[in-house]
């Protein structure tokens, strides 16, 4: 038996689409949408722009979508413009790090705390943490105590906590090279934040391998077999003690969903997604040429299209949350 806080029992259920799988659109994205944004058009794109851009995704998708996740700082509009049924994950930490200090350190938004994202009508609050098992420990008890904190304040909110784990290694540069780190990496990070003293109710998670790399599968040099990258997801299945969701890391959707079917196939019990750019990445380029118009245009058909693709995968690959602790029999609600 596990035991759940009410709330975040109820927020869960919320953000889990009838089956308990959780279909979750991001657009947290703060400076690389600018960026984005600002190519599209040929010139800068302005805070109105980004807000107006989160707020058409919202609109358009969340129809079909069981949960969205967004930025304060851009993306109040867009939240409150969300489908009634589709549930809101809002992300507390500062993008991007600091380049010039050591450790890719996280940071909080300074006028924002849990209560307030509450306070929002939010139903979670995300974090976004850099993490290699092979930093200094001094570096990574930093990040631990810094995951500990929102832990105790999601606990005392009474809301759910997602965690996104990002794995890295200075010194290694090389796609290839990194590629053949990466699983032990991704696998150690499961292992160490599915301890329950760091309070995370929902992992966020990179799938273990470059799926460019898998032999048969992508179009880059292969470093693992098809049976080697099979046994990554199992030890990322394996190691997790929490319900834990892939992210779509930009691939595109035809890759993101055939990632989701590899993964079943080999044994992972996930329970859904947090997909971003696989999704609304093309959108941007109609918004930058034509505007809103274009932009409403393009999510309405194409857009449309990918967030029901990608639904379809789900109901066919994905695990309810719940079952992550044996049915929802085996849980006792707080």
């Amino acid at each position: 038996m596990v035991s759940i806080q009410k709330g975040k029992f109820g927020a869960l259920e919320r953000l889990s689409d009838k089956n308990g799988i959780i279909a979750a659109l991001a657009i947290d994205q703060r400076g690389s949408l600018r960026k984005m944004i600002g190519a599209a058009k040929g010139s800068g794109a302005t805070t109105e722009e980004l807000t107006d851009f989160k707020t058409l995704i919202s609109k358009e998708l969340t129809p079909y979508a069981s949960s969205i996740l967004l930025d304060p700082e851009f993306g109040l509009p867009a939240g409150r413009n969300r489908d009634r049924h589709c549930g809101l994950i809002t992300s507390y930490e500062k993008t991007g790090y600091d380049a010039h200090t050591p450790g890719r350190l996280p940071d909080l938004l300074a006028n924002w705390s849990v209560k307030r994202i509450k306070e929002e009508d939010s139903d979670a609050a995300k974090i976004l943490v850099y993490y290699d098992k092979d930093d200094s420990k001094q570096i990574n008890d930093v990040k631990k105590a810094f995951v500990e904190r929102v832990g105790s304040e999601c606990r005392a909110e009474d809301i759910p906590f997602f965690l996104e784990l990002v794995t890295y290694d200075e010194k290694v540069s090389a796609p290839a090279d990194y590629a053949r780190i990466k699983p032990q990496k991704v696998i150690e990070a499961v292992k160490v934040f599915s301890e329950e003293r760091y309070g995370v109710d929902v992992l966020k998670l990179q799938v273990p391998v470059d799926m460019s790399r898998v032999e048969g599968i992508g179009e880059n040099e292969a470093v693992y077999s098809d049976e080697q990258a099979g046994e990554y997801f199992r030890q990322v299945d394996e190691a997790a003690k929490v319900p834990y969701i892939w992210l779509s890391a930009g691939v595109s959707a035809e890759l993101f969903q055939r990632t989701l079917r590899f993964a079943r196939e080999a044994g992972s019990r996930f329970n859904g997604v947090l997909c971003g750019r696989a999704t609304w990445r093309e959108g941007v380029k109609a918004y930058g040429e034509g505007g809103e118009e274009k932009a409403a245009e393009w999510l309405r058909t194409q857009g449309r299209k990918n967030i029901e693709a990608l639904n379809a995968v789900l109901a066919e690959s994905a695990t309810p949350w719940y079952e992550t602790y044996g049915g929802k029999e085996r849980i006792t609600v707080e």
